[in-house]
């Protein structure tokens, strides 16, 4: 499963937030470690990397990012409990929301983004105030 490289800039954005440098001076090494990455698919225009071929530093720095995100977009109005195939609460498909303990955050996060893209679901209208307070 691949690491989208909007989730690598996240993950970029939140290291340097955690640990600002001054001008000029030497990156963290978190910042280092994705930076790299980053850069060469933005060189090759590639849109994600297969999460076994992080550098083990770059890994450990997006899990760390990772665990700072919410892990499950539910809002707690499951409509697959109801027979729907996509949950109209969250946006997953049944088989995502049977299965998401088992999905790696790589998985977890490619589901993410695919509801927010298509944000129809009520998380992102009518109930995004409860979506926020869910996390």
């Amino acid at each position: 499963m691949q690491i989208h490289i909007a989730d690598l800039e996240a993950a970029i954005n939140h290291w340097r937030t955690l640990q600002p440098t001054m001008q000029g001076g030497p990156l963290p090494a978190a910042v280092q470690a994705l930076a790299q990455v980053y850069g060469t698919l933005a060189l090759t225009r590639q849109q994600g990397i297969e999460e076994t071929a992080l550098p083990p530093a770059a890994h450990s720095a997006w899990l760390a990012w990772y665990a700072t995100t919410p892990d499950t977009p539910c809002i707690a109005i499951c409509s697959t409990s109801q027979g729907d195939e996509e949950c109209k609460g969250c946006g997953r498909s049944f088989a995502e929301v049977q299965h998401w303990l088992a999905f790696s955050p790589a998985q977890k996060r490619a589901v993410w983004r695919r509801i927010v893209a298509q944000g129809t679901a009520w998380r992102f209208n009518r109930y995004a105030e409860r979506a926020v307070s869910a996390g």
